[in-house]
């Protein structure tokens, strides 16, 4: 059951991404969450550092799209600036959210992967799609609201029992 939660790629932080690996295993595409994923909840504009990423990553050739739980006065207040498309209350896991994500790309989900910091949001919900998986720690986890927080205590159950498995990483912090 808890096998569902397992992201493929587990890293710090968006920057720590392989992009070059991405692409050489075909992906085109980047659903990315936005709050504590790319910046913490409470980061209204984009960071120069991510600005600098978003960057390379569109050089490279990745379409990005931002898939977030939150208003759609939030998420288009950080990604019009940018000129990213973005799909807000998605009420992800749904998959109509990732299926409105991939359309927006014009991507099949073997051509996309999905960046999130909420195993039971943004990589349960990649993994019913066929989308890779990648895993970041949350950048400011004592922004989040009462239902993240709920879902990090529901994460720590199925992380200690993935790890009894032998499937989580011994050395991964206990924070995310």
């Amino acid at each position: 059951m808890f096998q569902r939660l397992l992201p493929d790629q587990l890293v710090n932080t968006v920057y720590d991404i392989d992009l070059q690996a991405l692409a050489a295993r075909g992906v085109r595409g980047i659903i990315t969450d936005l709050d504590n994923t790319l910046v913490s909840a409470k980061t209204p504009h984009a960071t120069p550092e991510l600005m600098e990423w978003l960057n390379r990553v569109r050089q490279i050739g990745f379409k990005v799209v931002i898939l977030s739980n939150n208003s759609s006065a939030r998420v288009a207040k950080f990604a019009e600036p940018l000129g990213i498309p973005f799909v807000p209350s998605a009420r992800k896991p749904r998959h109509s959210a990732f299926r409105k994500a991939l359309q927006l790309l014009g991507l099949e989900p073997g051509a996309a992967a999905v960046v999130g910091d909420q195993m039971l949001t943004d990589v349960f919900g990649g993994r019913r799609m066929g989308l890779h998986t990648i895993l970041v720690s949350p950048i400011s986890p004592k922004e989040e609201g009462m239902m993240t927080r709920v879902n990090r205590s529901i994460e720590k159950i199925a992380r200690a029992r993935l790890r009894k498995r032998g499937l989580w990483p011994l050395n991964q912090k206990e924070e995310r």
